[in-house]
């Protein structure tokens, strides 16, 4: 089996806390349409591009589409990556997303996260309809010139088909703990 989530599989459960003081479980979030992605609060390539992140959800919001964000990195690697730290940050960016804490890693390792950022898309059944990249530059989005994350869902809410279901996320790798900052699972892989 792959070590990320392929197209046409379920979501995986979770149950996590947020940083809004709640605990949320992906069968409460009952939206036609779920944009689930692994993020951080250090990551230079989640710092440079969450403006970009931010429009999207805004834009897609009144189609359906909900953003749930889940930082899964281990603050003994990097502490800025804690959950009090999580709170600050939504404290002041006010992102228009959940944000959740994976301590444990489980979920990370559930859909198979690969980078900060990386994001899957799953339609009203939770069947996976998209993974890989958010833009084509997230470290400078000055040189984008593709927005992967508009286009999905640009498609799923007018009920086309997805183009492109795979691209190659870019980032910084999660941070599994106990492990070196630039270590991978030896089964991690690129997606095309």
């Amino acid at each position: 089996m792959a070590f990320t989530l392929d197209i046409g599989q379920k979501a995986p459960s979770f149950s996590l806390p947020a940083t809004d003081g709640n605990t949320y479980r992906l069968e409460e979030l009952n939206d036609p349409f779920l944009v689930v992605f692994f993020t951080c609060n250090h990551c230079p390539y989640v710092i440079a591009s969450d403006e970009i992140t931010r429009q999207t959800a805004e834009k897609f919001a009144p189609r359906g589409v909900r953003f749930v964000g889940i930082n899964s990195n281990s603050s003994n690697t990097y502490a800025e990556d804690d959950f009090p730290h999580m709170v600050e940050r939504m404290k002041t960016h006010k992102f228009p997303w959940l944000y959740l804490h994976d301590e444990s890693q489980q979920t990370a390792l559930a859909y198979g996260a690969l980078r900060t950022p990386h994001f899957y898309v799953f339609d009203q059944q939770r069947n996976l309809m998209y993974t890989g990249r958010g833009i084509d530059s997230p470290r400078d989005p000055a040189k984008m010139t593709v927005n992967d994350l508009d286009r999905v869902l640009e498609e799923v809410t007018m009920g086309k088909d997805v183009s492109i279901p795979k691209t190659n996320p870019i980032g910084c790798n999660i941070k599994w703990e106990g492990q070196h900052k630039h270590w991978m699972p030896a089964d991690a892989c690129d997606l095309i």
